[in-house]
């Protein structure tokens, strides 16, 4: 019997499971639940020490993520109260659905030799072939290396089920494209891309997403190029941003302000004219853009091995992006210690307040946030360091102050790291009042704040790519 024919018989899709209850597993598995063709979904979470909490919140319809979500604890409420979304730790349930869904973080051991740890995807694949039962579908969503739903994926779940990918069920890959701060938003209305190890597999999944669709609409390919799809589209943004903080730190050689030199490039348009100028900042932090240019450059590796026709010993352009983004929490470091200088300041001893601790605005997302490796070299160098976040109420190993009134008292420097919108009503004058210091220190690495109302109530300014500000005379008052 062939897959087509299998699916036949197995009917449309009622009974769906979503395993990993992150960022991207809740938004989809209450968007699934929503949708009405779809009786019953289950969202798999271990029940573990450190995350098996979520499962009795999202039973309740709350939502475990504490950032701005729009429309989410809504949402979760609607479903769990309908009793067609329930969150569970029994995989076995499983063997009971029509499509699965795997939404597992995937990051990696060491970037250097591109080791990615897929433990927790794999197991989850795992637990999936388990219990996978002819006619079902699996999705795997995870942000992946290029070749393996083809290959580890492709052969785990055919180990432990039994059963032939491609003949007894079908298989794809649909990577997620969702940004903290607008899940639902994101998951609704952008393309979704599918790609299936055959044509069945693709037009199955395509069943799958298309009624939790309102503007977007499902690109297919293969599997292959899905997975390649979604590390370079994340690849390509970090190279924007890169090349945004390389213009950035020419301008402040330059004592120039790179958003005046935006603005210009910005200016030129027309047909065929793309300029694509995003923004500077203290550095890239999150689960996706922090890694994804190495699953891309595994993929190559492995898939492409010898037939990658590129310059010799010329070393990646993605991966110099990626240095480059990764260096400016480092620069963040030269600003507060060049500006505590100024300021006559010992960096040993110092007071930092930090604000942001979460990689994006208005977000609990502490993913790979750049302002911890920030804080590291304060601390290496004796610096005391105050965090706060009004989002972020406890990190390992770092203690969190609960007001930001706390983090200031005293500080010889205020550092901005994370645009909360709680920030932007702080005022010059009571910050300083708050420091207690004569010339206080403010670094600010989101252009968030005007520097000369600063400068004015005799601040030291620092800022990404404000080289026409970062030399300024100091104004005594």
């Amino acid at each position: 019997m062939t897959l087509d024919a299998v699916l036949k018989e197995k009917g449309p899709i009622k009974k769906i499971g979503v395993l990993g209850m992150g960022y991207v597993g809740i938004p989809a598995a209450a968007l699934f639940a929503d949708v009405p063709q779809y009786e019953r979904v289950y969202g798999f979470q271990r029940d573990s020490a450190s995350s098996g909490y979520k499962i009795a919140m999202l039973n309740r319809g709350e939502s475990p993520l504490k950032g701005e979500e729009p429309g989410l604890e809504e949402l979760l409420q609607k479903v769990t109260s309908a009793q067609k979304f329930i969150c569970t730790a029994d995989f076995s349930k499983i063997a009971e659905l029509d499509a699965v869904t795997i939404s597992i973080q995937t990051p990696f051991l060491n970037k250097e030799d591109l080791l990615p740890d897929f433990s927790a995807l794999m197991e989850g694949v795992k637990n999936v072939g388990l219990y996978l039962q002819p006619g079902m579908l699996v999705v795997l969503e995870s942000t992946i290396t290029p070749g393996t739903t083809i290959g580890i994926a492709r052969e785990l779940l055919e180990n432990e089920s039994g059963l032939k990918a491609g003949v007894d069920f079908a298989l794809a890959h649909a990577p997620e494209r969702v940004m903290v701060g607008r899940l639902l938003r994101n998951i609704r209305e952008h393309d979704r891309i599918v790609g299936g190890i055959d044509e069945v597999s693709t037009q199955r999944a395509t069943e799958l997403y298309a009624p939790v669709l309102t503007r977007g609409k499902v690109i297919p390919m293969s599997a292959t190029a899905a997975e390649v799809t979604k590390t370079a589209e994340n690849t390509f943004r970090d190279l924007q941003i890169a090349a945004i903080n390389e213009l950035a730190l020419y301008c402040e050689a330059m004592g120039i302000n790179v958003y005046d030199v935006r603005t210009g490039i910005d200016s030129l348009k027309g047909e065929g004219i793309t300029r694509a100028m995003l923004w500077p900042g203290a550095g890239v932090g999150g689960h996706c853009l922090t890694k994804d240019t190495y699953h891309l450059e595994r993929g190559v590796r492995q898939l492409g091995k010898g037939m990658l026709d590129y310059p010799a010993d010329e070393p990646s352009l993605y991966v110099l992006a990626r240095h480059i983004n990764d260096f400016m929490p480092t620069h963040m470091f030269r600003l507060t210690k060049g500006a505590l200088q100024r300021a006559g300041v010992s960096l040993k001893g110092a007071k930092i307040a930090l604000l942001g601790w979460a990689f994006l605005a208005n977000s609990d997302d502490t993913r790979n946030t750049p302002s911890e490796p920030y804080r590291d070299l304060l601390v290496n160098e004796g610096a005391i360091v105050s965090v706060h976040d009004p989002y972020v109420a406890d990190y390992p190993g770092v203690p969190m102050v609960p007001f930001v009134e706390e983090a200031i008292e005293n500080a010889d420097a205020i550092v901005i790291f994370a645009g909360h919108h709680q920030y932007r009503t702080l005022k010059p004058l009571e910050l300083k009042q708050l420091s207690g210091k004569k010339h206080p220190v403010i670094v600010d690495g989101r252009n968030f704040i005007d520097p000369d109302v600063y400068i004015r109530e005799g601040f030291v300014y620092k800022g990404i790519g404000r080289g026409d500000k970062n030399g300024h005379a100091m104004v005594e008052r």
